[in-house]
């Protein structure tokens, strides 16, 4: 399949954002995840968990981060486990959407991913290689976890830090890997905030039924 790149301005045709605005430039054209993954080529793992991640940073209807969050969940342990060739399921790979609606997914995220090729190069080679490639991967399988749970709004950071740790790997970026790290551990945080919260209420809850 050939579709017309419709990069930004002065953008790579193999960037991340010219890579998406061309999958989705035809809205009736039906595009298999087979696909998407060799248009990718070999940054097809971190550009797929990036791909996956990123959606779930805006409001979307119940039940939507589990199922995007699914393939990542797939994903992230392959990195972890450092996985030379990424393997999916032949009927995932097989399945098809249309230009219409990765446009939708991915439309109103296009123009700052576009901001952030900008500004990002790769850098800080050090945090890349075998154990911090596979370091990215134990961390976005972990946050992957969370992802898949539907917890209203409370999926956006692990979304967000996903997102950030896989474009740091496509792009190479040791900066963003390091701002990734500290969103991961912003989002532990929260998270052990929440379940003590969560506990602590439940708590109260079962002593006064008790007491009742």
């Amino acid at each position: 399949m050939n579709l017309p790149v419709k990069a930004a301005t002065g953008a790579h045709p193999d960037s991340i954002s010219a890579i998406l605005a061309e999958l989705s430039s035809d809205p009736a054209a039906e595009i298999s995840v087979r696909q998407i993954v060799q248009r990718f080529g070999r940054r097809a793992l971190a550009a797929l968990l990036f791909g996956f991640a990123i959606p779930n940073v805006l409001p979307l209807p119940p039940g939507s981060t589990t199922l995007l969050g699914a393939p990542v969940l797939l994903l992230a342990p392959q990195l972890a486990l450092g996985v030379k060739s990424l393997w999916m399921p032949a009927r995932v790979l097989d399945r098809t959407v249309t230009g219409a609606q990765l446009g939708l997914l991915f439309g109103r995220l296009l123009p700052w991913v576009r901001r952030v090729e900008q500004l990002s190069r790769p850098r800080l080679g050090f945090m890349f290689g075998v154990v911090g490639d596979r370091l990215i991967g134990l961390v976005c399988t972990l946050l992957a976890l969370v992802l898949i749970l539907p917890i209203p709004l409370g999926n956006m950071l692990p979304a967000a830090t996903i997102a950030v740790l896989g474009f740091a790997l496509a792009q190479r970026d040791g900066l963003l890997a390091l701002l990734g790290y500290l969103m991961a551990t912003a989002s532990a945080v929260v998270l052990g905030l929440t379940a003590g919260a969560v506990s602590l209420g439940l708590h109260h809850l079962l002593e006064r039924f008790g007491a009742a």
